[in-house]
């Protein structure tokens, strides 16, 4: 595991804690609100995730699609195929917490499938440095090496194929077994799969949903990682592969205050 600084997170967790009290006591007596408050949500972390990824869809484009099932003229199409994957796999995830599942490397996998359903061939980089489309393969751990072209020109190599299984399943364990804070276990979770990155495609909507897994199942709301701060997002995951996980821990916190600061507003709205 790398290093925390704890002491730079812990006036975040504290805030996080705070707000999951004022949110307890705002919705009280309105918990009828909620249906409209995660509905809100759920689309803005489709959009945005979807996003982060390269997809061209607006958040308008993406909630008209996902409500009334009609394309935008002149998208791609596959970006329509991930807005209705990731809203699906969302619904699972709730689905998947609601029947209080264990957490286990065969729902990781279903997660992948969900995510690449309907998705004929994924892009790839061969070992030449050329952009390629490979065959898809939903749900199945990656078979070849996978690495991402980073901003600086170098190249991020990910875990090898064949210790891909073993990181799952000690990622697992660490999760299960951690006495950290759930802010702290989401957030390195994150940063974990990415840093393994077990699948050809759909690995960072995945960890992110992973991610917000943890975080619903200790009773709060999902962190929406916002587009607009993607930049932010990849230098401090550049920070962790550096060895210090501090700062990536205080950006996912401060997404989720921020998403938690949303719902408190929409609660005022309706006093």
């Amino acid at each position: 595991m790398k290093k925390i600084d704890h002491g730079k997170i812990e006036h975040l967790l504290a805030s996080v804690d705070e707000l999951k009290q004022k949110i307890d006591s705002v919705s009280k007596g309105r918990e009828y609100l909620w249906t409209a408050i995660h509905e809100k949500i759920r689309y803005s972390w489709t959009y945005n995730t979807n996003a982060i990824e390269g997809s061209t869809l607006t958040e308008g484009e993406t909630i008209f699609f996902l409500r009334e099932g009609l394309t935008v003229e002149g998208k791609p199409f596959k970006d329509f195929v991930d807005a209705k994957n990731h809203h699906e796999a969302i619904e699972y995830l709730f689905d998947f917490i609601s029947k209080k599942r264990e957490l286990s490397a065969g729902f990781i996998k279903e997660i992948n499938a969900l995510l690449l359903k309907g998705v004929t061939s994924t892009p790839a980089i061969d070992q030449y440095g050329n952009r390629i489309e490979k065959k898809a393969t939903p749900g199945e751990y990656k078979k070849l090496p996978n690495h991402v072209l980073q901003s600086d020109g170098t190249i991020h190599y990910y875990v090898e194929p064949l210790k891909v299984q073993e990181e799952v399943e000690n990622l697992i364990s660490w999760i299960r077994e951690s006495s950290e804070h759930p802010v702290v276990v989401s957030a390195v979770t994150h940063y974990e799969f990415v840093r393994i990155h077990p699948f050809d495609d759909g690995n960072g909507r995945e960890t992110r949903l992973l991610m917000n897994l943890i975080l619903i199942e200790n009773g709060f709301v999902p962190a929406v990682i916002k587009n607009e701060k993607r930049r932010e997002y990849i230098n401090c995951l550049v920070l962790a592969d550096k060895g210090d996980l501090s700062e990536f821990i205080a950006f996912i916190a401060q997404s989720l205050i921020e998403t938690m600061d949303q719902i408190i507003a929409e609660f005022n709205k309706n006093t």
